[in-house]
């Protein structure tokens, strides 16, 4: 299972913040590129049916008032666009923090990595001053 995005407020409209799945969020890039909810159907191996409450609760989230709405919120948040979304996409940990979100397990154990490599460095130091 994958973490949710969390997202801050838009850029021109404040408000609360938004966490959407994965899942949501290739559907809504779906939409987006206006396929019906059949081809979404397909490309996801899912029914049409299984995609409507996917999309209704991401336009619940972002409080969108239909679909085409609910992509445009996504693209003022900074969700859609148009270039594909892998996790190495967004600045990492420090990036999380500084949006005050739970940061995603992989910059977890980035951040872990990185620690550790500075606290060997420190004691490094300290045995090299010696």
């Amino acid at each position: 299972m994958t973490a949710p995005v969390r997202v801050g407020p838009s850029p021109v409209g404040g408000g609360p913040a938004v966490s959407l799945t994965a899942h949501e969020l290739r559907v809504l890039e779906l939409v987006a590129h206006g396929h019906t909810q059949e081809e979404i159907a397909r490309q996801l191996f899912t029914t049409p049916k299984g995609i409507t409450p996917t999309v209704n609760r991401a336009m619940r989230k972002l409080g969108a008032a239909n679909a085409p709405h609910a992509v445009l919120l996504a693209c003022q948040a900074g969700l859609l666009d148009g270039r594909p979304r892998r996790h190495g996409d967004h600045a990492g940990f420090a990036a999380h923090v500084y949006r005050g979100e739970e940061p995603c397990e992989r910059c977890w154990e980035g951040e872990r990595a990185y620690r550790r490599g500075r606290k060997v460095a420190r004691e490094a130091a300290k045995v090299h001053a010696a």
